[in-house]
């Protein structure tokens, strides 16, 4: 299987991920695979209490974004892991071929549709 389109789009997408986690994010110094959301510098004595409900809930949500982002980051790390060891496109239980519709669709496919 030629790998070149789906490691394109695979890194495409990394970049992609990276670009939006930092947004929301920093790395962690002791663990660059491992992204923090970052809290809000509130200012406890002169903020009023609703801005401050607002930033805290805006990390809530800034926390299942990273995790959401997180795990797709660390499966399209593993595809790329795979297309450098020569076991990209083989599903991971039957050890049969992914469809390659199957990796265009998702690039990071770890199974063929049968095993998903």
């Amino acid at each position: 299987m030629d790998t070149k389109e789906f490691e394109e789009a695979l890194n495409t997408e990394k970049k992609n991920i990276e670009r939006t986690l930092s947004s929301i994010s920093k790395k962690n110094p002791k663990n660059p695979d491992d992204w923090e959301a970052s809290y809000p510098n509130l200012n406890v004595d002169s903020a009023d209490k609703n801005d401050m409900a607002d930033e805290v809930e805006e990390f809530d949500n800034a926390l299942g974004v990273n995790s959401i982002l997180e795990e797709k980051l660390q499966d399209i790390n593993a595809a790329l892991e795979r297309i450098v060891k020569g076991t990209y496109g083989k599903c991971e239980k039957g050890r049969e071929a992914i469809d390659p519709e199957r990796l265009r669709a998702n690039p990071a496919a770890r199974t063929c549709v049968k095993h998903s």
